[in-house]
């Protein structure tokens, strides 16, 4: 190996200063030449290393740093992922696994073997190490907003298999190495290990972090919370054998449903991520690489030999597999552009191998020289195809329905006070439109001058703003005086073409006051928008479970489709499931809705046939769901006598469950709606339990 002289800055903070502007100029300076930033990131990594200029020293810093940068990186990779969408694509992405899995090693045997003669063991070895690869240009796809796309999805599938099976392969040629024969044992206990520590995780983390999250809401503990359990993953991994790449993603798809994308806790991760620890981990591959191997002409025919079995080996997988799914060039060289690049498995792979003897330096540095050239290669076919691929993507939604980028959504929050000013900006941001433009306004409206008056207005819109601004939305404060708060609601109704109104649920002072109070209920008779009244104990991404009791004609409101994508949007959000609650008539329509917008959620119905069944739902909302009622104003289509009673019910059978009753728009233009028969969609009518059918007939026999 050649050696080192001493680095030219040794001091911590003047390493971090030359860190911090690599991060900040590489994406500035390469951006105006279309060259991906991960490319600046490994480059600069490069001039400023030990193989560089020497600037900085490959120090036990960058080491941690640059590991950490890995776990984040594949812990993002599984928090990101839409496990709706994940499940629709697993069979492919394990097939493309299997592919991408033994294509490289059967190729990198065979050129071993034949063509740079080595023997059977350090052929399975280097097998190995083709066949890994990590997620490096994941944040391109990322950037362009395609983690949804078949193509990422399987890419990331194979890429989990392709590990584990590379490290399968790596504990039996070490076993055929020491002990001169195959230990099949070794490798069972291995994967017994691997079920267990699995296993194990399913059961904790859910449990964990539920209660965790119910128990504490502040955000800083639940990111260190987050981290906690992302690393603890990651290093049981490496006791029982495995590498801590695949607890970090292990633990991402765990704490998937618990992180909504449009969070603020995710918006928090996704930064600190990208900020500081992925760029750290580039500058540190960027560091590890000697350009100085190419000046011997020997490994440089090792180093060509090995890299066209690399690049054969993972761009033949995604070939075969866009035939196979009639995929178009651009998801090919997507998914080649996310597995071509070699860094941290094949470095341990190599690793062990020189370690063991199995191999020379030669190979060693051509390993290096083949993890420069996929680490370069893999950002910039992932950029052009993903480019191209977004491209595609949005013309296409944009064919299906041209309404969806010229929907505009402007919703109002009712800021009354700061206790529960957070929940419901919460509430409204997992539920925006991120098809189309979405303003949000928070409103504080008071007919008194003083200042504690205006103290507790800005608090609960100082409140509002840093809630939203912590999830990266802008919320705009409307601090009104006026006579009441309903004339100060309806102004700025008519002020800002409000389209929906979120508010807090009235805590009832007296015993003769009403469930609403009477603020709403004049708001309820002076606005014909949607209201959506919320009440929830627990944090909204803990809910498993969004029940919605459906009345007869709701489909005949003019706001239908407007509620059906609201808690189309928040299902999304969480990653729960969905239970419609309505009459058979209504079902297809709520289908046709959720199908036609492309939400991708877990939906289920349950055929209820009017009011009966309304009373008997607190038989069926559990205390981590969340029940909403579609209520109807009076002299509305879907409005039943019945209805008078609802808040009499909502409050004897329903006041300690996390509650949201939406009144829908009425009048104005009615969208066309579209009847679909959804296959995923499951009817659970068929599977109600006999207890919820004898309280129905119960119910029934009594009212009559």
């Amino acid at each position: 190996m050649i050696a080192l002289s001493q680095a030219l800055v040794t001091q911590p903070v003047q390493i971090f200063l030359i860190v911090l502007v690599i991060i900040l100029l590489a994406p500035l300076l390469l951006n105006k030449l279309k060259i991906p930033h991960i490319i600046g990131m490994i480059a600069a990594g490069v001039l400023v290393g030990p193989y560089g200029f020497d600037v900085l020293d490959n120090d036990s810093s960058f080491a941690i740093f640059g590991q950490v940068g890995l776990l984040y990186l594949m812990f993002l990779a599984g928090l990101e992922i839409d496990m709706y969408h994940l499940r629709l694509n697993l069979r492919r992405g394990l097939l493309f696994g299997v592919l991408t899995l033994v294509i490289p090693l059967v190729l990198g045997v065979l050129s071993s073997i034949y063509l740079l003669k080595l023997d059977i063991t350090t052929s399975l070895l280097l097998g190995a190490m083709y066949a890994s690869h990590t997620l490096l240009s994941y944040p391109v796809v990322a950037r362009f907003g395609l983690t949804k796309s078949p193509a990422v999805l399987i890419a990331i599938v194979g890429t989990i298999m392709a590990v584990i099976g590379a490290l399968l392969v790596l504990a039996a040629t070490v076993s055929m190495r020491q002990e001169g024969y195959f230990n099949i044992s070794a490798i069972g206990l291995l994967m017994l290990r691997m079920a267990i520590w699995v296993a194990a995780l399913l059961y904790l983390y859910p449990r964990t972090t539920r209660a965790f999250f119910k128990k504490y809401s502040d955000k800083v503990m639940q990111y260190v919370f987050v981290l906690v359990l992302v690393f603890l993953a990651a290093c049981t991994a490496q006791l029982i054998g495995l590498e801590p790449v695949l607890g970090a993603f292990l633990a991402g798809l765990l704490l998937n449903r618990y992180v909504p994308v449009g969070s603020a806790l995710m918006a928090s991760i996704e930064f600190v991520g990208n900020a500081l620890f992925i760029p750290y981990f580039l500058i540190s591959i960027g560091m590890m690489i000697n350009v100085r191997v190419f000046s011997d002409s020997s490994t440089l025919v090792i180093a060509a030999i090995m890299l066209a079995v690399a690049i054969a080996g993972k761009w033949l997988p995604a070939f075969i597999a866009q035939k196979i799914y009639r995929f178009d060039g651009y998801s090919r060289n997507v998914m080649f552009g996310l597995t071509a690049a070699h860094t941290a498995v094949a470095l341990a792979v190599v690793s062990v191998g020189y370690r063991l003897e199995m191999f020379d330096e030669k190979i060693l540095n051509s390993t290096i020289a083949v993890i420069l050239f996929t680490c370069a290669l893999a950002p910039i076919a992932t950029a052009s195809a993903a480019a191209r691929l977004k491209v595609k993507t949005m013309e296409e939604e944009g064919n299906d329905n041209p309404m969806r980028r010229t929907r505009v959504n402007n919703t109002l929050i009712a800021a009354a006070t700061p206790v529960t000013t957070g929940a419901l900006v919460e509430m409204a941001v997992l539920m925006r439109n991120d098809r189309g433009s979405h303003n949000f306004y928070a409103i504080h409206v008071r007919n008194d001058n003083s200042a504690q008056a205006k103290a507790v207005a800005q608090n609960a819109l100082a409140l509002a703003r840093k809630t939203a601004a912590a999830a990266n939305i802008n919320v705009a404060p409307l601090d009104r005086y006026d006579l009441n708060t309903v004339t100060g609601v309806l102004n700025a109704i008519e002020e800002r073409d409000i389209t929906e109104i979120i508010l807090g649920m009235h805590r009832r002072a007296t015993v003769i006051d009403s469930f609403f109070g009477n603020k709403v209920e004049q708001l309820l008779r002076s606005t014909n928008k949607m209201l959506m009244i919320v009440r929830t104990f627990i944090p909204v991404n803990t809910v498993t479970r969004i029940v919605v009791w459906v009345p007869e004609g709701a489909q005949y409101e003019t706001g239908f489709s407007r509620w059906v994508r609201n808690l189309s949007r928040l299902t999304r959000q969480i990653g729960c499931r969905i239970v419609f609650c309505c009459p058979p008539d209504t079902q297809p329509l709520i289908r046709g809705v959720i199908y036609t917008e492309n939400y991708g959620i877990r939906v289920e119905f349950m055929t209820s046939d009017g009011w009966d069944d309304f009373i008997v739902m607190s038989n069926r909302v559990l205390d981590d769901d969340l029940f909403v009622v579609i209520a109807a104003r009076p002299q509305s289509v879907s409005y039943r006598p019945e209805m008078a009673e609802m808040p009499a019910f909502l409050q004897r059978y329903f006041n300690r469950n996390n509650l949201m009753v939406v009144y829908p728009e009425q009048f104005g233009e009615a969208p066309v709606l579209t009847s679909f028969t959804d296959p995923l969609a499951s009817d659970i009518a068929a599977t109600a339990s006999p207890l919820w059918v004898k309280i129905r007939s119960r119910v029934r026999k009594i009212k009559n």
